[in-house]
């Protein structure tokens, strides 16, 4: 009998670490190849993990609660023989004692270096390490793909003090005691961290309008009862959907996204599909699902699409594939009855798009007053991308598209 170990996977989207939610298992049960042994927790979502091996457990390396760094061994099953590991996997046996992260490297960095990785990075920026005596393994990546940008290397080999962010720069204040601190740990960290990383590299222009949505709120009613909507929770979100994606086909250049080059260089990256991204609250934080190439859609696949998305979202449901390559997001805030906002971008998008409540206010119509369904549109972006005239032409087009929503045919199988 042999006891081999479990080490956290890599579930295939380059993720370096987890949070282990819950054990299905306890020590002394009998496991099969496939069976469900533990819900981890990444940066995007909650994953099942089935075992790649059989056997009767030893022990739990990893308590509940704990975050470790894919990689880590994470249960211990006694086997009668060797079993194969699940294919995609794409865990390796190590061999030796695992190598302690250095004081202020990235997770990142220490993996690539326990694991023997060789970083992504082109010749001109490996050049740029060796001559600033930086270890390649030790930087974090922001290039698209994953590689190790000229910046990165800059900003690694810049001074501590310089290389902290605003929230620790400078001395410390005290805090006032009493208080309850709860840690910051898998989605809310990387909400936290995308958030920092776009307000620090992209500058954000906001403005919004006013829009009176009577014609959407008809529309929806109407929509609602359609057998081609049936399974679905049509909204003002649904109409909005639609309206961004209208407006894109008028103005491309917000479903775009900035790029730095190797070079020093940057460029402007159009995309020639919208990967269409929503905020969805859920009881672990904040996540950002996208509906993949949403333009080709009808409107009723449009708001199947988002409906599952967001009921999958609740319930912890999401691959982590499901909140990547996003290339516009969309965050409805008018369910918290709150009218607008300035949104943060999601790093790497151009546009946010922020929908506010609506709500009965007087409305100039005609010469007179009426009330009327208004509805508050924000709109943030990046000014490198995106300039004035681009974004406040893209901001009317979805008001004006809202304020008069083009009627489906009587099958609303659109």
């Amino acid at each position: 009998m042999t006891v081999r170990e479990f080490c956290l996977p890599d579930v295939g989207e380059g993720l370096t670490e987890a949070e282990i939610i819950g054990w299905r298992i306890a020590v002394g049960d009998v496991i099969t190849v496939n069976q469900p042994i533990v819900d981890i927790e990444t940066a995007k979502a909650v994953v099942e993990l089935p075992s790649p091996f059989a056997g009767v457990v030893t022990e739990l390396l990893i308590g509940e609660g704990r975050v470790v760094e894919v990689g880590t061994p994470i249960l211990a099953v006694e086997v009668s023989d060797r079993e194969p590991v699940l294919i995609g996997y794409g865990v390796a046996e190590e061999s030796g004692p695992r190598r302690r992260r250095r004081r202020g490297e990235s997770d990142a960095g220490a993996l690539a270096a326990t694991k023997g990785i060789t970083p992504r990075a082109k010749p001109p920026v490996r050049k740029l390490a060796r001559d600033l005596g930086v270890d390649l393994a030790s930087v974090p990546a922001t290039g698209v793909h994953g590689d190790i940008t000229a910046e990165d290397v800059r900003r690694y080999a810049a001074p501590p003090a310089v290389r902290r962010s605003g929230a620790d720069a400078g001395p410390r204040l005290p805090r006032p005691a009493g208080g309850q601190r709860t840690a910051v740990r898998s989605v809310q960290r990387s909400m936290a961290q995308a958030m920092v990383r776009s307000v620090s590299t992209a500058p954000h222009v906001s403005t919004w309008v006013d829009v009176d949505v009577s014609a959407t709120m008809r529309l929806i009613e109407r929509l609602r009862v359609a057998s081609a909507f049936a399974q679905s929770r049509v909204t003002p979100l649904t109409i909005a959907a639609a309206a961004v994606l209208h407006a894109i086909r008028r103005t491309p250049v917000v479903n775009a996204s900035w790029i730095d080059l190797d070079d020093g260089e940057a460029a402007i990256e159009t995309y020639p599909f919208v990967n269409l991204g929503f905020a969805v609250a859920g009881e672990r934080g904040l996540t950002v699902p996208n509906v993949r190439d949403a333009g080709a859609l009808s409107l009723a696949g449009l708001a199947r699409a988002i409906t599952d998305l967001t009921d999958r979202a609740r319930e912890g449901r999401l691959s982590p594939a499901d909140s990547l390559e996003g290339t516009m997001t969309i965050t409805n805030i008018g369910v918290f009855g709150v009218d607008g906002g300035t949104p943060i971008l999601n790093p790497g998008e151009s546009v946010i798009l922020a929908t506010g409540r609506v709500v009965d206010r007087p409305w100039a119509v005609e010469g007179g007053l009426a009330v009327r369904p208004i509805m508050t549109l924000s709109l943030s972006f990046d000014h490198r991308v995106v300039d004035g005239a681009a974004g406040a032409t893209f901001l009317a087009d979805v008001a004006n598209y809202l304020h008069n929503p083009p009627i489906p045919d009587a099958s609303f199988d659109t």
